[in-house]
């Protein structure tokens, strides 16, 4: 038992300081690993590194480094100008329009982040100009991001998996998906009914846009990435190929095709994140040789009501996420969660989705990235209200996600 609390106490102290300083959480993981691992437990450094995620670290690399090529060659721009196009020149259609390419966008294998620092200074442009709630534009922004990051191609979806896989929990891409997407749509279309009502009328005109820019044609470059994102989706769900190989081959393919707008893209790859879900795994890895999970699981089965102890799981998920990565969250603790799903109370696959929905709706609070990212773009005079509703919004979900989620996934025990 001391052991048990000695490193339930790091993982705390990682999770503290990661919060209130810029300091990535996987190295914090690491060093936990080493201390608690290496000091206290008495293990080798290979002993210590048995745990490091080297295949999710080849799907974090391939996926990333296949986003960063179509970035930098264009396609995503395309795909921007061409889902704008769907407004039809309607401002009320424009904040869905970016709902649906932050959820495109990020079902293929982009961050929240980046999808926000691609979109946000485009959507508060719109905004300014049209009549448009900052506010809501950005809102939406950041539930297209939760609707689209657990697709089985989407970056999340594919590091939930394999959390789940390494932990030995059942596992269904298209139950997590499928529910991130409909509570995320409905969470987004509630808050535009509540903020639509409040938007200022349109300078040209009630309900009118500027048509949007004529959308260019796809060159051979940019035709064969999105053929590349077809065969990376076609691949891994119908022939079950790996993903993370997969998504490699595609970017070496197209890099070694067009050279010159592939030769940053290895910069750009999300090596932080890489970082963060490496060092997390290999301290949670630490601490399951140490008999920290299995101390937790005497605990959770000595408990009467598995139920209550699952919904505030989902409640500590939702509020340390709104100040730290969803990422980290969802990668240390689902393994401490396994003891609880072993009581045969609680379905892994409703108990993941409904931690993950918890942990992703409150990704626009005014102290994460997303949050950050939506008031650094916004009108100056805009952004004072703007964190006050961002932040009233992300209080809300933090309540809510995590209700919501457990009374439709966990509760009723049908996953």
């Amino acid at each position: 038992m001391p052991t048990a609390l000695l490193s339930i106490g790091v993982l705390a102290a990682v999770l503290v300081v990661a919060t209130i300083r810029p300091v990535n959480m996987g190295v914090l993981g690491l060093v936990a690993a080493f201390v608690v691992g290496s000091l206290v437990g008495g293990e080798s450094p290979d002993e210590v590194l048995a745990a490091f995620p080297a295949e999710l670290f080849v799907v974090l690399v391939g996926v990333t480094y296949l986003f960063a090529i179509a970035r930098a060659n264009g396609t995503v721009q395309w795909i921007v100008e061409a889902t704008f196009r769907l407004a039809g020149g309607r401002t009320s259609a424009i904040p869905w329009v970016f709902f649906l390419l932050s959820t495109a966008i990020c079902g293929i294998g982009a961050l929240p982040p980046a999808v926000g620092a691609i979109l946000m200074p485009i959507a508060m442009s719109f905004a300014a100009t049209h009549g448009i709630r900052p506010l809501l534009v950005s809102i939406l922004v950041g539930l297209g991001s939760t609707a689209g990051s657990f697709a089985p191609t989407g970056l999340l979806g594919i590091i939930v998996r394999g959390v789940q896989v390494d932990n030995g929990l059942a596992t269904d891409p298209l139950v997590l998906f499928g529910s991130t997407f409909v509570i995320g749509t409905a969470v987004a279309v509630a808050t535009y009914v509540l903020l639509a009502r409040r938007q200022t009328p349109a300078p040209d005109g009630p309900g009118a846009a500027t048509a949007p820019p004529a959308t260019a044609k796809l060159n051979l470059q940019q035709g064969l990435t999105l053929l590349g994102f077809v065969v990376l989706t076609v691949g891994a769900l119908v022939f079950g190929l790996d993903i993370g190989f997969l998504a490699l081959t595609v970017a070496a393919a197209l890099a070694l095709a067009f050279p010159a707008a592939s030769r940053t893209a290895v910069k750009e790859v999300s090596w932080d994140i890489i970082l963060l879900m490496a060092g997390i795994l290999t301290f949670v890895g630490v601490l399951q040789r140490n008999g920290t999970i299995g101390w937790l699981g005497a605990t959770v089965t000595a408990v009467d009501a598995p139920l209550i102890a699952a919904f505030l799981i989902c409640l500590i998920g939702a509020v340390v996420s709104a100040f730290a990565s969803t990422t980290g969250i969802l990668g240390a603790v689902i393994p401490l969660s396994v003891p609880l799903i072993a009581t045969g109370e609680i379905g892994a696959i409703g108990f993941v989705a409904a931690l993950a929905i918890s942990s992703s709706l409150v990704d626009v609070s005014p102290f994460s990235t997303g949050g950050a990212i939506a008031m650094a773009n916004a009108p100056e005079p805009e952004r004072p209200a703007i964190y006050r509703g961002l932040l009233r919004f992300s209080a809300a979900m933090a309540i809510v996600g995590p209700l919501l989620s457990w009374s439709v996934l966990i509760a009723p025990g049908w996953l």
